[in-house]
């Protein structure tokens, strides 16, 4: 119990936190998609890859489960395995909101109220098989899949997409499953 209060104070600071970096003095500023249709973004995500953060520190094969709201929000919830593969799963809920109707790209994510962070769609296939999210300032990044594993070619093209976004692809890592 202990531990997961402390997991859910640690993100909830990350989360508050997340505006506070500054962008890098050449970076252009970071495109979304064009459109992200919430119904169909809806429902399991797998992640494949991922920048390291303190918040998800020993977790492993993460995902993500987004379920649309009738008053337009999104109910979040994030499972990881703790400690290793077989370790227990834990989860935190959160909620997300729409900050640019227009495209539904970039939202906003709470786990702890009234902290919000950014959640940019970056990339996203048109059959919303895979989907990129970060962070305007660069600071996170997610590849998700709704397969827990995404084929190497669509790997590396992401990867060559996020390079052209000025993202160090380096620092990624991959998710273990």
């Amino acid at each position: 119990m202990k531990r997961s209060v402390l997991m859910i104070g640690t993100l909830s600071l990350l989360t508050a936190l997340f505006g506070c970096w500054p962008q890098g003095r050449d970076d252009p500023p970071l495109e979304t998609v064009s459109n992200v249709d919430l119904k169909r973004y809806s429902g399991t995500w797998f992640e494949i890859a991922r920048y390291p953060n303190r918040f998800q520190k020993d977790c492993y094969a993460s995902r993500a489960i987004y379920r649309l709201r009738d008053d337009g929000r999104v109910d979040v919830t994030n499972v990881c395995h703790e400690g290793s593969l077989e370790g227990p799963e834990r989860s935190v809920q959160g909620k997300a909101r729409v900050v640019d109707p227009v495209s539904n790209a970039k939202l906003e994510v709470s786990f702890f109220w009234p902290f919000w962070g950014d959640y940019w769609i970056i990339d996203l296939d048109p059959d919303y098989r895979w989907a990129v999210v970060g962070h305007p300032q660069r600071t996170y990044l997610w590849i998700l899949a709704r397969t827990p594993t995404l084929d190497r070619t669509i790997l590396a093209e992401i990867r060559q997409r996020l390079t052209a976004q000025k993202y160090d692809v380096s620092r990624l890592i991959m998710t273990e499953r």
